[in-house]
């Protein structure tokens, strides 16, 4: 499996190979050795992240979603113009090739593993298909704890002044 993922020591984007009888690996950046915990693989299938202590993984394509929307936006944009014009016939093919376009991109792009809690990607994962689809209910407990823990760190590096 190749895997994506910000490293917790140096923070820079890291991608590596890795097995499921790998107990280690190695920052290609900081060159920090980190030890997997054992429960990280199970049965040979991908039970935790190995960048954070996140059980919370999810399936996705493999596709940018900044590109996504971009293709949409530029869809919408181009079909705009015939429509101003008044040629409603222009501008429903328009919008029509673009869902084409995203569909054939929908049934073509392979599906990735990824960390609710980091945003690790992991891509060639035995036993994917075991893990949930995208909940919006997890990524929300994640982003309230990100923002918490934010907010908590702030706290104590600049101490509420009293008046």
């Amino acid at each position: 499996m190749q895997v994506s993922f910000y490293c917790p020591q140096c923070e820079e984007l890291a991608q590596l190979p890795l097995a499921p009888v790998d107990r280690e690996y190695r920052c290609p950046h900081c060159q920090k050795t980190v030890t997997l915990p054992e429960d990280t693989f199970v049965d040979g299938k991908l039970e935790r992240c190995i960048a954070c202590p996140s059980h919370d993984l999810f399936v996705r394509k493999d596709f940018s979603q900044r590109l996504g929307v971009t293709i949409v936006t530029l869809g919408f944009i181009a079909s705009s113009v015939p429509w101003y014009y008044g040629y409603p016939l222009w501008t429903y093919a328009i919008l029509f090739a673009t869902a084409a376009i995203d569909v054939v991109l929908y049934l073509f792009m392979p599906e990735c593993l990824m960390c609710y809690r980091c945003g690790a990607i992991y891509r060639d994962v035995p036993g994917m298909t075991e893990h949930e689809h995208f909940d919006l209910e997890t990524h929300e407990k994640h982003r309230q704890q990100k923002i918490r823990l934010a907010e908590a760190q702030a706290a104590t590096v600049m101490p509420k002044q009293n008046t």
